[in-house]
């Protein structure tokens, strides 16, 4: 791993404990103040913090840097990527028309997914689907925004494997109660997106500390939900107006539902067939779906099969 495939944010979260007294305001004024760090000279952030000139070029050697000005580099790449983030937001909405929605929208949605497929680490998705398949239980949170996102995993992996949780809370508390059972045979997936949440990345870290394998799936390297997962998959997520974009987040959980349908198909195929004798026998008369068992799908899969 190279010194920035972590991300600087990262690698200081995950290093705070080991510091000193001054390190640590220096860690939470970057962790905090990172555009204006990325600007300023070692001496300058020293002053801003109360600390000496040479405990801030040796908190970048602690870190892993070669020096100042390499990490003083890898805090402006941030810097960079944010200013681009706003610049796509800022030509999405400043001179757009409401002609001009769908086409804007739907093609910054595909521009997100192509740059995702472009980027994504083949070895990581397949580690995460050999993971889970051979998972003893499976754990899914996503709060907030990323909620659907668990939801519509959780309900797919159900159809697959027998001991599948969504771990769905309005606290950290309950959070808790739902994985009290999470240990080393287990994995837990994680989503998250920028602003990221705080009750995701506990569950992360307590699963991790119950020696669960931990996947992540969230935007980027500089991702806090990377600090307990042994397993990244990033998708792009830029918000383009109010609303977050998980076009691309769903996509990604859309190619892992079908890798892992490849390699459990018979179960797949038996799980089906079996929720088709239960709507029979438990039929109300009301069905509130079309076609609950798609021919195609049962054909397709026995396909697969053969």
């Amino acid at each position: 791993m190279g010194v920035d495939d972590e991300g600087v944010l990262n690698r200081i979260r995950r290093q705070r404990n080991e510091f000193s007294k001054g390190q640590k305001r220096l860690a939470d004024y970057v962790l905090t103040n990172y555009e204006k760090a990325a600007f300023m000279t070692a001496l300058k952030l020293g002053s801003e913090v109360g600390i000496s000139e040479s405990t801030v070029v040796r908190f970048a050697s602690l870190i892993g840097y070669r020096g100042y000005p390499e990490f003083q580099k890898a805090l402006a790449g941030l810097v960079q990527e944010k200013i681009h983030s706003i610049e796509r937001i800022e030509i999405a909405n400043g001179d757009m028309t409401q002609d001009m929605v769908i086409d804007n929208v739907l093609n910054a949605d595909a521009e997100k997914i192509k740059m995702t497929l472009d980027n994504v680490d083949r070895n990581a998705f397949k580690a995460a689907v050999e993971s889970i398949k051979n998972a003893r239980s499976i754990y899914v949170v996503g709060v907030r925004s990323c909620a659907p996102l668990a939801s519509f995993f959780a309900f797919y992996l159900k159809m697959i494997f027998p001991n599948v949780t969504e771990v769905a809370s309005s606290n950290t508390s309950e959070l808790f109660e739902q994985m009290m059972r999470v240990g080393e045979n287990d994995v837990v997936i994680g989503i998250s997106f920028p602003r990221y949440s705080m009750r995701t990345l506990k569950a992360m870290e307590f699963a991790n500390n119950r020696n669960a394998t931990v996947i992540a799936i969230t935007d980027s390297k500089h991702s806090p939900m990377n600090m307990y997962s042994s397993c990244n998959l990033f998708a792009r997520s830029d918000m383009a107006s109010i609303v977050d974009s998980l076009v691309a987040p769903l996509s990604l959980i859309n190619a892992l539902i079908v890798a892992l349908c490849l390699e459990k198909k018979e179960e797949v195929i038996g799980n089906l067939e079996m929720l088709e004798n239960i709507w029979n026998d438990y039929s109300y008369g009301e069905n509130d779906e079309i076609n609950l068992l798609d021919e195609d799908l049962m054909a397709d899969l026995r396909r697969m099969d053969e």
